[in-house]
């Protein structure tokens, strides 16, 4: 009879946690066709009272993790191992002390070098994801371009201060790379380096090599191409670079406010074009405008191009 007691109490226990497990597996959300379960919530949870601004909180987290994971497999991004290196070593120099001292001070952090690298590796991946994902997100609509460049125009011309372009415009095209914390100048500068000679070498053309690598994301998506502009509308690194290149020859990388460049020019012509002038202002500065705002929260970013359902 005690047997029969403790086995029924058994598989009360066993059909009580089964109920609980189901009940785990309830969908709370679709995220691009991905059910975010609840038994996720539950591990994001953790030891936080389970409360509801908690739960909502912990779903939120839930749906973020899934979407950075999905852009890091899509994104394709490959890291070289040999640059990853090169980081620590400059981490070691900029912290004044030998590749060695930083092998110790892992040590006794009881981090092996191995480890070190890979989370690297992973910072240096996160950042390419982020870029990607922050350059898919602008969308600069035309109509909003012509409002401001109107407004701008309007603004200009009541305080007598409307400036009026004349001259050669120059069709550029550019790279750019951006210094990050773990890319410096010199890093950057070497990158640029190694993209013109692979396509000196053949081995991708200048449009390619400004769809894989240029951090000005819309000119990128085009194969770096800025379109027909006056000089004067660039920074003055960049214009003085633009102004001293010959028709179609790439430059030695340079440096502006914006960043590491390289470019070439591949047309000019002459004209009046102070209305266009005006428009390709209007829209750096909104282009601007959103990379400012999607970089404050690149995981924002994401959510703004998913598709995000939940459960009532």
């Amino acid at each position: 009879m005690k047997l029969a007691k403790t086995l029924f109490i058994g598989l009360t226990t066993l059909f009580a946690v089964s109920q609980v497990a189901k009940a785990e597996e309830r969908v709370l959300a679709i995220v691009d066709g991905y059910p975010i379960m609840q038994s996720q919530v539950v591990k994001s949870l953790g030891k936080k009272a389970n409360n509801e601004a908690n739960r909502k909180a912990a779903l939120e987290s839930t749906i973020d993790d899934y979407l950075v994971q999905k852009a890091i497999q899509e994104s394709g991004v490959k890291i070289n191992y040999a640059q990853v290196d090169q980081v620590i070593e400059n981490i070691a120099i900029q912290n004044g002390i030998t590749y060695g001292q930083l092998l110790d001070y892992l040590d006794s952090q009881r981090i092996t070098l191995n480890q070190y690298r890979q989370q690297i590796a992973h910072q240096m991946m996160m950042e390419q994801v982020r870029h990607q994902s922050i350059g898919k997100s602008i969308k600069v609509e035309q109509e909003d371009v012509h409002a401001l460049a109107k407004k701008m125009i309007d603004d200009a011309k009541a305080k007598g201060k409307l400036k009026t372009v004349h001259g050669t415009e120059h069709r550029v095209s550019h790279i750019l790379i951006k210094t990050t914390p773990i890319l410096n100048d010199a890093q950057a500068k070497a990158k640029l380096n190694g993209i013109l000679a692979d396509i000196k070498a053949g081995k991708t053309t200048f449009e390619q090599a400004a769809q894989a690598n240029s951090v000005d994301y819309v000119s990128g998506a085009e194969g770096g191409d800025l379109g027909f502009n006056f000089l004067d509308v660039y920074d003055p690194a960049f214009a003085k670079a633009a102004k001293s290149a010959k028709k179609n020859a790439i430059t030695a990388p340079f440096k502006s406010k914006f960043g590491w460049h390289i470019l070439k020019v591949t047309d000019t012509r002459q004209g009046d074009r102070t209305e266009d002038a005006y428009m390709q202002k209007a829209y750096e500065q909104l282009v601007d405008k959103q990379a400012q705002s999607a970089s404050k929260n690149w995981v924002k970013a994401l959510r703004n191009r998913a598709e995000i359902q939940y459960a009532k």
